[in-house]
């Protein structure tokens, strides 16, 4: 669809949270997929048939790939006065084929092809797609876009979690989560298709400056924490529970992760309106903050009821710090190549995802703790600190200066 050099639609856009939530729907159907394949779907799959959890690095590898592919294709788009929506649709009607492949695989190399594609067509989705805020809105509300986004993906996470959790492998849940990815692909489209995108300034030569690198590197080292916070959570859990517990540890650690993802919800909720307000860096590190301080609880709690509260309180940080992230993104990024500095801002998730288990293991192999009961705690306050240098860093960026002028 040609683009008119004109904001009016833009500013219909930026007056109304519903309209808002329409534009970046697509987020929870995406999220809603990743929650129960990532989540649950993938690990138990690969136990039916056999498989290998190294599943899970090839499609970090694929995601890389395909999204330093397509970003600079949408973005080549977007400066020729087109739109971004068929990376959208594409992506959203083969993602939709590939998890009920997932579900349908009967065999390890079956399941192998389909996951990778999934990866595939997952992130011709993505790419493109996060830049649908700096698209949209206008930079005053960034903030209140990246905070649907970061609402909607731990909304979209728990309910595909729960789902995996209720209807196990079975590939009724291959259907219900295709359904649930192509109606959130339609609200978003119906909406976008109809409205004119933000003017875009003339484009300027990518590089590696001292804004993106501060940026890649605060995020790499929150996520970092963050995938040490999930490796070793399961552990740490089953350290603390007593013997004959209600809930067995696999339950009890799902229960905290669910607990985890629904409280990012409100988290992201509380983090909107100040990100569009104040200075995004005092956001990040407020959500950054509270992520830290629940760890650091959790290492020195030796009662199971520390253990709820400490995880929603994380919980809530995450969930700032994910829309501060988004929001400060948007305004740092170059906005001629928003898809392409964010497909390179993006492998800030996937080498962690990689490189935490790695790098705690190594850490509690040299400290001693890596078979002990103590390993699972050293494994939390790791995560603490790798948290805390994240948000630390953010403070080498300046406050809300476009990239392209940084």
């Amino acid at each position: 669809m040609p683009i008119a050099q004109t904001s009016m639609a833009t500013q219909s856009v930026t007056r109304d949270p519903v309209q808002a939530a329409r534009v970046t729907a697509l987020w929870f159907g995406v999220q809603l997929v990743w929650g129960a394949v990532l989540g649950i779907s993938l690990q138990a799959r690969c136990v039916q048939l056999a498989g290998t959890h190294a599943l899970v690095a090839f499609g970090a590898l694929a995601a890389g790939v395909t999204q330093l592919i397509v970003g600079p294709l949408s973005d080549r788009l977007r400066r020729a006065g087109r739109d971004r929506n068929v990376f959208y649709l594409i992506g959203a009607l083969l993602a939709a084929a590939c998890v009920v492949g997932v579900y349908l695989a009967p065999d390890v190399r079956v399941l192998f092809v389909a996951f990778i594609a999934l990866q595939t067509a997952m992130n011709v989705i993505i790419a493109p797609y996060q830049a649908i805020v700096p698209d949209t809105l206008a930079p005053s509300r960034y903030g209140i876009g990246a905070g649907w986004l970061a609402a909607f993906a731990g909304a979209g996470n728990a309910a595909g979690a729960v789902l995996a959790a209720a209807l196990g492998t079975v590939p009724a849940l291959g259907y219900v989560l295709a359904a649930g990815l192509l109606a959130a692909v339609a609200v978003t489209l119906t909406y976008v298709h109809g409205i004119t995108l933000r003017p875009l300034p003339p484009a300027a030569p990518i590089r590696a400056s001292r804004t993106l690198v501060d940026l890649f590197v605060s995020r790499a080292f929150v996520y970092l924490g963050f995938y040490t916070m999930l490796d070793y959570l399961y552990f740490f859990v089953a350290s603390v529970l007593p013997r004959n517990f209600a809930l067995d540890t696999t339950r009890a650690s799902g229960l905290c992760i669910l607990i985890f993802t629904v409280l990012s919800v409100a988290g992201a909720a509380l983090a909107a309106r100040p990100a569009d307000r104040v200075d995004e860096r005092l956001v990040v590190t407020a959500g950054g903050s509270c992520i830290v301080i629940a760890l650091v609880v959790l290492t020195l709690a030796a009662a199971p009821s520390w253990l709820p509260p400490a995880i929603a309180f994380a919980g809530i940080g995450w969930g700032i710090f994910l829309c501060a992230d988004w929001a400060f993104a948007c305004r740092l990024l170059p906005p001629a190549a928003m898809a392409t500095t964010m497909a390179v801002w993006n492998l800030a998730v996937i080498g962690p995802q990689m490189l935490a288990p790695l790098a705690a293991s190594a850490l509690l192999s040299r400290l001693g703790t890596l078979a002990s009961a103590r390993g699972p705690r050293d494994a939390l306050l790791l995560a603490g600190i790798e948290v805390l240098i994240g948000s630390a860093w953010i403070w080498r960026l300046p406050p809300g200066k476009l990239g392209d002028k940084a």
